[in-house]
């Protein structure tokens, strides 16, 4: 049975990680912070739990630069996958008292209750800020991307529209994205050919879900009742996920193919949504033995310098299965993001 990671040890590797991020990556899609986007929006999230969970002042500090740098942006983009910046703007306000803060995210709260593209099942459409569109498509990147948003703004106003809107896309998602052979996710669904496009079970797809709905719940509690339907499908996604999981504590790229490479990012995500899930009492303590199988796996992929490798690029659905193990590997803020909230939650629970 695998036993607790020294705290120490978690606690170094994760401040590298954090460190990394912070450096000047101008010019770099993967890992440049300023600027107004899904990529950079995963890495303040992740900033956000480092100092929910270290207490590290100098981290919101560096966030309300980082907020009061590139605000200016976010007019220009009003598209799903970029709503992932706004989820710090809750905490922002409730530390500043800074009421841009609010009023931004009134503002955007409302776009997405009222204006937001949508599939006929009701579902968010997945919009892009690149010059692409993918009508009628759920994936399951959304819930991290905007849904969690909905989820922490519903619980800074007390406004119940924004958490029943979350539960809804969290039914809507889990419903039309679940595999029921399996227990786990496809990447996307097509709402108009009723299909789950190439069918593939892609892990980092899986590992936005995985991470987002425990932390959703925790922001819902005492706010609106998540179905608990929605709930033994989520039990059943994360039990189905610890079975997919290989040898040397990581997931394939692709759940189904162990021929395919390992991908550090998803099985960050996956590993964090676990503890998470323990913490929320959505699964029970025995699963916190993959969570430490992947830390031990995930440890090695750090660089000293506090780089992840092992993360593969931006990835569509891509025509083919096959495809996704053609993506390439490259440092990403969402790589380190989701490592950084993994050794976050783990550091944590060891201390």
């Amino acid at each position: 049975m695998q036993t607790k990671l020294s705290a120490e040890i978690v606690k170094q590797a994760a401040d590298r990680v954090y460190h990394y991020m912070l450096e000047d990556h101008s010019g770099s899609w993967g890992m440049d912070l300023n600027h107004w986007d899904w990529v950079p929006g995963v890495g303040v999230i992740a900033m956000l739990s480092y100092y929910e969970l270290s207490g590290e002042a100098e981290t919101m500090t560096e966030l309300i630069k980082w907020s009061q740098n590139n605000l200016h942006l976010a007019e220009k983009v009003r598209v799903i996958n970029a709503m992932a910046p706004y989820t710090v703007f809750p905490a922002l306000y409730e530390h500043t008292h800074d009421a841009v803060y609010l009023e931004t995210a009134e503002r955007i709260g409302q776009w997405m209750l009222t204006e937001a593209p949508r599939t006929r099942e009701g579902a968010f459409e997945h919009t892009v800020t690149e010059n692409v569109e993918f009508p009628e498509q759920v994936w399951a990147d959304t819930i991290f991307m905007a849904v969690l948003f909905l989820a922490k703004f519903g619980r800074l106003t007390g406004d119940a529209a924004y958490a029943n809107e979350a539960v809804r896309q969290l039914e809507l998602h889990l419903t039309l994205l679940q595999d029921e052979d399996t227990g786990v996710l496809f990447h996307g669904w097509n709402s108009g050919a009723r299909d789950h496009l190439s069918a593939a079970r892609w892990t980092r797809a899986n590992a936005w879900i995985a991470v987002a709905m425990p932390m959703i719940v925790q922001e819902l509690e005492g706010l609106a009742d998540v179905p608990k339907e929605t709930l033994k499908r989520y039990q059943l996604f994360m039990r189905s996920l610890i079975r997919f999981q290989q040898e040397d504590g990581l997931w394939a790229t692709v759940l189904d193919r162990p021929d395919f490479y390992p991908e550090t990012s998803g099985s960050a995500g996956i590993a964090c949504g676990i503890v998470k899930a323990v913490r929320q009492g959505l699964l029970d303590a025995a699963c916190l033995n993959a969570a430490y199988a992947a830390a031990d796996a995930i440890l090695l992929q750090i660089e000293p310098s506090g780089e992840v490798r092992g993360v593969s690029g931006g990835t569509p659905i891509m025509p083919t299965i096959e495809a996704y193990n053609e993506i390439g590997c490259y440092p990403t803020l969402y790589g380190q993001g989701l490592v950084l909230m993994l050794l976050s939650e783990l550091s944590d629970i060891s201390s």
